[in-house]
């Protein structure tokens, strides 16, 4: 079957014949079904092995419970998406270009807010997604060494003369600690100990430049030339890979109930890691859900293809919430079979925390230590992780590529190569994580607060679009919509936002920054800049004319505002709750 190269007013980037400038190629092309889409989105599951270590710290052993319900608020939510996904055939980008339309007759602010805060919440799955794997490579190619006490390694160096003033004093074990750390330093790789450079970002995290950048962006680059070659490309690798994925994730979510591995003491009492329910421990909850949200909702990815569906009326509904199946199983076993085996104190061991010690972890789970099966997990791992990589690039370049087609972002981003890529946007991904790498490459403080900030930009997104479904039933009610969700449902969605909102103004602060909320909000409004620059300069106050062509309207008529105050008090409401959450729920101490 033939591409499908969808021309005229039925293509972005073009309007009434005219093609729009930087879009030489013709735009994206409509290759794929729902089924490409879901296996796209397949990435999302492995989200769950990035945090679930700083899940256990933050939450305790509400981990799970944290897991679970958070998973059920990211299914409801998909039905709002897969609403307003269905009113917009020619837009890919995902719910955050669909959501952007409904604000624009309100604010030319709040609508490319939308879009912007959803880029910079996804775009950092490419580099945190990368230091992890990098981590998994390098203890392949160059092992850290691993000794005891009885190591004959470590014996000889505490019968060594020479090392004798360095245990003088000390009991037994604490001079079997000394000799451990020492042999280990000593017997450590070259490679695992390069720095080219090192220096302060300000004094927000020490940045290190060494082998794992380097492996890092190397993975990057393979990412980048998978997808240079179009969504169906893309998609046919993500299902081979995710098949090897899911499945594995699956029998770690399932076996060890049945190999007596699981201690159901592990799960109980519900309490926060302080012991109570006080405001300290409730900051803990709400903050664990907080972060929680990056992982479990990240699913909506699937409607980011919209644009690229042969029939997207059908075809959205169906990726977004098979999607969303998908996810509410895998997070709700891998979250709570991890718990169940490894208890508090081994969900919280460095390994676990920052992601390197998973696949060992998961061995011990399903195959009693073996090394064989470990390696395989390993390999898994890997494959995981770049699953995950690849759906970050492709819905996030596609948020950037249509940014630039509606108006909202640099023209040079409404650029798609002969195979339908958007490879400026791709480009603009792959060099901002590469600065990003030089972060989570560095240090776990820094990988949270690149975690911290990203959410509180997806928090805002989600926010703003949950509200835009009702604002869309307002003001365009005569528009035919392939899928309607139930009025409870959007209702209750309206109020997810707000809880959202909430437990952003609570949560930020619990992930190793107390200005990552400040910090977030301010990297928002660099939208500020970027669009006046867009619409004030390249476009002459006038938003391109294909920009609203699926709501029969033109850019230059947005309609009336039949929703009247109604967004503005939305708006208002969200500020509220923000800062209630940020100020009353503090942590302990």
């Amino acid at each position: 079957m033939q591409n499908a190269v969808v021309t005229g007013a039925d293509a972005p980037g073009k309007s009434g014949g005219q093609a729009y400038p930087g879009d030489e190629f013709g735009g994206l092309h409509r290759t794929i079904d729902w089924k490409g889409a879901f296996w796209i989105a397949s990435g999302v599951p492995a989200l769950v092995l990035i945090s679930i270590g700083g899940m256990g710290a933050t939450a305790g052993k509400l981990a799970f419970l944290v897991w679970t319900i958070s998973v059920v608020i990211g299914l409801f939510q998909a039905y709002s998406y897969a609403e307003i996904a269905g009113l917009f055939k020619n837009k890919s980008g995902g719910a955050a270009v669909y959501g952007s339309a409904a604000w624009l007759r309100y604010s030319k602010i709040i609508a490319p807010l939308s879009v912007w805060c959803n880029w910079y919440a996804w775009t950092p799955v490419l580099s945190l997604g990368c230091t992890i794997a990098a981590g998994y490579i390098l203890n392949a190619i160059a092992p850290i060494p691993i000794f005891t006490a009885e190591s004959p390694e470590v014996l000889a160096w505490l019968k060594n003369v020479a090392n004798a003033a360095a245990i003088d004093g000390k009991s037994a074990e604490e001079a079997a600690k000394i000799a451990i750390a020492a042999v280990t330093e000593g017997a450590t790789p070259a490679l695992r100990t390069m720095v080219l450079a090192s220096f302060s970002f300000f004094g927000l995290a020490k940045i290190e430049i060494g082998p794992t950048f380097f492996i890092g962006a190397a993975l990057m680059l393979i990412t980048f030339a998978i997808q240079h070659r179009g969504i169906l490309g893309t998609a046919r690798v993500q299902t081979v890979i995710g098949l090897f994925v899911v499945i594995p994730m699956l029998i770690v979510g399932i076996a060890p109930y049945f190999n007596g591995g699981v201690n159901y003491e592990n799960y109980t009492p519900l309490v926060p890691p302080n012991g109570e329910w006080n405001n300290g421990g409730w900051t803990f909850f709400l903050g664990a859900l907080f972060i929680a949200g990056w992982s479990t909702y990240a699913f909506e990815t699937a409607v980011c293809y919209t644009r690229e569906f042969r029939n997207p009326a059908s075809d959205t509904k169906k990726a977004i919430i098979a999607a969303g199946i998908l996810c509410v199983v895998l997070y709700t076993l891998v979250a709570a079979s991890f718990q169940g085996y490894l208890g508090l104190d081994g969900m919280t061991q460095p390994g676990i925390v920052d992601g390197t010690g998973v696949a060992a972890a998961m061995g011990h789970m399903v195959g009693g230590g073996s090394q064989f099966i470990t390696h395989l997990l390993e390999m898994m791992m890997i494959l995981a992780l770049i699953l995950a990589i690849q759906m970050a690039m492709a819905g996030s370049s596609r948020t950037l590529y249509q940014g630039g087609v509606d108006g909202w972002l640099p023209k040079y981003l409404a650029h798609t190569n002969e195979h339908g890529a958007p490879t400026r946007a791709m480009w603009t991904d792959l060099i901002f994580n590469l600065g990003l790498l030089t972060f989570a490459a560095s240090d776990a403080t820094a990988y949270y607060l690149i975690l911290s900030i990203s959410n509180v930009g997806y928090m805002i997104f989600i926010f703003l679009n949950l509200q835009s479904t009702w604002i869309h039933r307002i003001d365009s009610p005569h528009i035919p919509r392939p899928y309607r969700a139930p009025n409870w449902l959007v209702a209750v969605n309206a109020g997810l936002g707000f809880f959202n909102l909430f437990l952003m103004g609570v949560g930020a602060k619990v992930w190793g920054n107390p200005n990552a909320l400040w910090y977030g909000l301010l990297f928002g409004l660099l939208i500020i800049p970027v669009f006046l620059f867009r619409h004030y300069v390249q476009d002459k106050g006038r938003f391109p004319d294909h920009m609203l062509i699926d709501l029969d309207l033109k850019s230059q008529d947005l309609g009336q505002r039949r929703a009247g105050i109604l967004p503005y008090l939305a708006l208002a409401g969200g500020a509220a709750v923000t800062l209630f959450g940020h100020y009353y729920f503090q942590l302990p101490g």
